[in-house]
C-alpha cells in the first residue's frame, strides 16, 4: 500500500516535483538476548503469558544494573526502552523488601502513562510495588499515602525541585531508594539541562544522607552523545546500552520542499493539508504534527472540509484538553476507529496509541532527535511506514531536505548543558543549603566554585555559616526562588484581565511582550498594552490581528577574556568571556514579509555576562570581495543609489560579515541541540577589541550554557555547512531559507548574500583572501 502511494506521488505533477528525497530504511528480524540467572519466577512467568521475548539491548541493561553499573539507554522509538528499565526494577524489588524507587518524567502526560504500565506490571507479577504519581495534580488526601508505602513513585523533576526541601517526610522512601530513572533524557539539555543537573545532585546529597547510593538509568532518544550527557547530569559514570534488537519494518521517509523551486505556491500549511488528505484517503492511519495548537486545529478543519467523508474519522489533538478528551482520541487511535490525528508535539513522546501507518511532520522539529523520534510513533515491530517532513522556509529545513546525507548518516545533535553556570548553581546551593547545611564536602557536587558562589549568597545574606555547614537564612522558599527553565534574573508576569499567561525572563520580555507587541501564546493572539521593568509585570488583551511585530535592537560586545585560541582553515579563532548590552529601541509592524509601519520603544539596555566564540578576517578580505563582487552587473546601480564606490564597498563586505552571522547561527543547532532564540551575534567591520573583521556568536544566557564553547570546538564543519547552505539556495538576493533571520535586531539590513559566499568559499576551503580574481572551486 504504502509503495503504491508513493508511486503515485511521484507520477503526480502536483506533488512529484516537491519531492526532494526518498530514503528506504530497510527492516530488520529481532535479534533476541538471554539472561543467566534468569529474572525472578514471577516475573519470567509474566512475560511467559505476554508472549515476550527480550531483545539484546534489554538483556545487556539487565546485566549491567545487576552489576551495579549506571546506564544509559539509547535505542530508537518503540524498540522496548521501558521495559529494558522496568524488568531490572522489578527484579531489585522483589529481591530487597525496603527498595524504592523514583521515576522522573519530563511531562505529567507521560508520568501517568507510565503509571499504568507499572500497575499492569504489578498485576501481571503479584510484586507489591504500589506505584503512584506523584506531582501537583496529586490529591492532598493521597500524598501521605504515597509517601509511606509507594515502592516506585513517578514524578516530575519540577516536583521534585518543590519536595526536596521536606526530605523528612520521605524519610522511608530515601533510605531504601535503589534506582532513579531519568526518561526522555535528550530533553534535559540547555538551561533546563542545567538545572536538572543541580537538582540531581541535590537529590543525591538527600539519599547520601539517608544512607542510600541509587543507581541511576537515564533513556535517551538517539543523540551523539548520549553517556557525555548522563554523566553531566549526574556526575557518575555510565555505561552505554545501544545494541538495539527490536525488530523494524521498513521506513520510507520522504524529504518534501514546498519551497522546490525557491517560490512558495502553496503555503506549508496547505502542503501539509494536501499530503494528509492523500495518506489518509489512501487507508494509511496518519498522525500529522504541526507547530502549534493553532495550526493543528487549522489543518484538520482543513481536512475535514476538503473531505466530508473523513468527518468523523479526523481530529485534532493538543495540550489543553481535558484529560478525558485526551484519552478518548489515543484511545480511537489504538482502536482505529480514528484514520487521522493533527497534533502538535504533545504526542511525541512515548505514549502508547498503537501502531500507526505514517507519520507528517510539517516543519522540521529543530533536532534530528526530535525528528527520529516523532517519524518513529509509526511502523511498530515488523510493519512498514512512512514519514514525510515537509520543509519551511528557513535554513534548518532548507539546508535539511537539500543534503539528506547529513541528516541520514549522523547520529543526531550534541546535547549540551553547563551545571557550573554560577547564576544556574547559585540557585540551587541556595536550595541545598535549606535541605542540609551546605559542607565542604559538597564542593564535588557543585563544582570548584562552590566556595565562592557560597561567600557572594552570605554577603547578600541569604545563607549564614554554622558550625554544621552553611544553611539558608531567607525570607522565603528557596525553591520558589528558582526556576528551572530559567537562570536567575527577574521574572516578567504576562497578565491578561489578572489571569496569569505565562513568565519570561527580563531578555525574553524585552523581546517578544514590549509595549504594542503581538504576543502568540498557545495558538492564539495577543496585544500587548504595557510592560512595566519595575514591577516586573506585563499586561496583554486577547485581540485578533491581521499583522505581526519584530523587535529592533542594537547589540555592543566586549570581549573580557581569552579561555581558548586556534587557528582553522587559517582563520583566528577564539572562545572566551565577553560582556553583552542589548539596547531594545524600536519595533517593525509586519503584514507578512512587509514592514507597514515602525514605532520607537524606551527600555533600559540589557547587559549581561556570558560566552562566545569569535573569528577574525584578514584586512585583505575587505578589498577582496570587492573586486570579486564588483564584476556583477548589479553593482553600478547600487554605485549610483549609494552615491558613491566606496561606500558600496563598505556595506557590500558589512552586508556580507552580517549574512555569514545569520547562516551560521541557523545552521547551528544541526550540531548542538539548541534552538536559534537561544543564541546570539554581533558582526562588524572592525571590532575594537580584536582590531579586524570580527564575528561573534555567543550564548544568549547570563554565565553561558555551553553552546558557544562546544560549536567552537565543531568550527570546521560548522563552517563548511554554513558554506553549503549559502551555496545551494536558488535565490538570488538572500531569503529566508539561507541568509534572512526572523530575530535580526537590524531588520536584516545590510544583507549581501553574494559577498556571504564568496567569504564563505574562502573560509572553507583555507583559500584566505590571497590575490585577486576569481575565488577558488570550493567544496563539492
Amino acid at each position: 500500500m504504502i509503495e503504491d502511494l508513493l508511486r503515485t506521488l511521484r507520477e503526480d505533477p502536483r506533488f512529484a516535483p516537491r519531492i526532494e528525497h526518498i530514503e528506504v530504511v530497510p527492516g530488520r528480524e529481532a535479534v533476541y538476548g538471554s539472561l543467566d540467572p534468569p529474572l525472578p519466577r514471577p516475573v519470567e512467568a509474566a512475560l511467559y503469558r505476554r508472549h515476550i521475548r527480550l531483545y539484546t539491548h534489554q538483556c545487556h541493561a539487565i546485566r549491567a544494573v545487576r552489576a551495579g553499573k549506571n546506564i544509559a539507554v539509547t535505542t530508537p522509538t518503540a524498540s522496548g526502552k521501558t521495559m529494558a528499565f522496568n524488568l531490572p526494577v522489578f527484579e531489585r524489588l522483589e529481591r530487597v523488601p525496603g527498595a524504592t524507587a523514583l521515576y522522573l518524567y519530563p511531562t505529567k502526560a507521560l508520568a501517568n502513562d507510565q503509571l499504568g504500565v507499572l500497575k499492569e506490571w504489578e498485576r501481571l507479577t503479584g510484586i507489591g510495588i504500589k506505584p503512584g504519581v506523584y506531582d501537583g495534580d496529586t490529591p492532598a488526601g493521597a500524598r501521605a499515602g504515597i509517601r509511606r508505602s509507594a515502592r516506585i513513585v513517578v514524578s516530575n523533576p519540577h516536583e521534585i525541585h518543590q519536595v526536596l526541601a521536606w526530605h523528612y517526610q520521605w524519610e522511608r522512601f530515601w533510605a531504601g531508594l535503589h534506582f532513579v530513572v531519568v526518561d526522555e533524557g535528550h530533553r534535559w539539555r540547555g538551561v533546563p539541562g542545567s538545572h536538572m543537573a543541580c537538582l540531581l545532585r541535590r537529590l543525591w546529597r538527600i539519599c547520601r544522607y539517608y544512607g542510600s547510593s541509587p543507581q541511576f538509568v537515564f533513556s535517551t532518544a538517539t543523540i551523539a552523545n548520549p553517556v557525555e550527557l548522563a554523566q553531566e547530569l549526574t556526575g557518575l559514570p555510565f555505561e552505554l546500552v545501544d545494541d538495539d534488537g527490536a525488530p523494524r519494518g521498513t521506513r520510507y521517509f520522504v524529504l518534501y520542499n514546498p519551497y522546490f523551486a525557491g517560490r512558495e505556491i502553496y503555503s506549508t500549511h496547505q502542503e501539509t493539508r494536501d499530503l494528509f488528505l492523500v495518506l489518509v484517503r489512501g487507508g494509511l492511519q496518519t498522525l500529522c504534527f504541526t507547530v502549534s495548537r493553532r495550526t493543528a486545529e487549522l489543518i484538520a478543519h482543513w481536512a475535514r472540509e476538503a473531505a466530508p467523508e473523513l468527518a468523523g474519522r479526523v481530529a485534532p489533538y493538543r495540550a489543553g484538553y481535558l484529560p478525558a478528551q485526551r484519552r478518548e482520541i489515543e484511545a480511537g487511535l489504538k482502536q482505529g476507529t480514528l484514520q487521522g490525528i493533527v497534533a502538535t508535539n504533545a504526542l511525541e513522546l512515548g505514549i502508547d496509541v498503537g501502531s500507526l501507518d505514517a507519520v507528517l511532520i510539517s516543519g522540521y522539529p529543530g533536532t534530528m532527535t526530535a525528528t527520529w523520534q516523532q517519524a518513529g510513533r509509526a511502523g511498530r515491530r515488523n510493519a512498514s511506514s512512512l514519514a514525510a517532513l515537509v520543509a519551511f522556509r528557513n535554513p534548518l529545513d532548507q539546508y535539511l531536505v537539500r543534503h539528506p546525507h547529513l541528516f541520514f548518516d549522523q547520529p543526531g545533535e550534541r546535547a549540551v548543558i553547563d551545571p557550573g553556570n554560577p547564576y544556574v548553581a547559585s540557585g540551587h546551593l541556595l536550595c541545598a543549603a535549606a535541605e542540609l547545611p551546605v559542607g565542604p564536602g559538597d564542593e564535588t557536587l557543585f563544582g570548584p566554585q562552590t566556595g565562592d558562589i557560597l561567600k557572594a549568597l552570605a554577603a547578600d545574606r541569604l545563607l549564614a555559616a554554622t558550625p554544621r555547614g552553611w544553611v539558608y537564612t531567607g525570607r522565603t522558599r528557596a525553591a520558589e526562588a528558582v526556576a528551572l527553565d530559567k537562570i536567575g534574573g527577574e521574572v516578567f508576569k504576562v497578565l491578561c484581565e489578572g489571569r496569569l499567561l505565562e513568565t519570561m525572563d527580563r531578555s525574553q520580555a524585552f523581546r517578544e511582550v514590549h509595549r504594542g507587541a503581538v504576543l502568540l501564546h498557545q495558538g492564539e493572539t495577543y496585544l500587548v498594552r504595557a510592560l512595566d521593568p519595575a514591577t516586573a509585570t506585563v499586561e496583554v488583551v486577547r485581540k485578533d490581528v491581521d499583522y505581526h511585530t519584530d523587535v529592533l535592537k542594537v547589540v555592543d560586545i566586549q570581549v573580557a577574556g581569552v579561555l581558548d585560541r586556534k587557528t582553522e582553515n587559517g582563520l583566528d579563532v577564539s572562545y572566551g568571556r565577553i560582556e553583552v548590552t542589548e539596547s531594545y529601541v524600536g519595533y517593525k509592524i509586519m503584514k507578512g514579509d512587509a514592514a507597514v509601519g515602525r514605532e520607537q520603544l524606551d527600555l533600559p539596555p540589557l547587559r549581561f555576562a556570558t560566552t562566545g566564540f569569535w573569528f577574525t578576517l584578514p584586512e585583505e578580505a575587505i578589498q577582496w570581495v570587492w573586486e570579486n563582487r564588483s564584476a556583477d552587473p548589479d553593482i553600478p546601480g547600487l554605485v549610483q543609489k549609494a552615491g558613491s564606490p566606496a561606500r558600496v564597498r563598505e556595506t557590500t563586505f558589512a552586508g556580507g560579515l552580517h549574512a555569514i552571522e545569520h547562516a551560521l547561527i541557523g545552521i547551528m543547532p544541526l550540531y548542538v541541540m539548541c534552538d536559534r532564540w537561544d543564541i546570539g551575534g554581533v558582526s562588524t567591520p572592525l571590532h575594537p577589541d580584536t582590531l579586524k573583521p570580527t564575528v561573534f556568536v555567543y550564548d544568549g544566557y547570563e554565565g553561558g550554557i555551553g553552546l558557544a564553547e562546544k560549536a567552537c570546538e565543531l568550527f570546521a564543519p560548522l563552517v563548511n555547512t554554513t558554506y553549503e547552505l549559502v551555496r545551494d539556495c536558488t535565490c538570488q538576493e538572500g531569503c529566508p531559507a539561507c541568509v534572512y533571520s526572523p530575530k535580526c535586531g537590524n531588520g536584516n539590513v545590510p544583507l549581501d548574500k553574494k559577498a556571504a559566499r564568496l567569504l564563505l568559499e574562502q573560509m572553507a576551503t583555507g583559500g584566505m583572501f590571497h590575490g585577486s580574481g576569481s575565488p577558488g572551486q570550493g567544496l563539492a
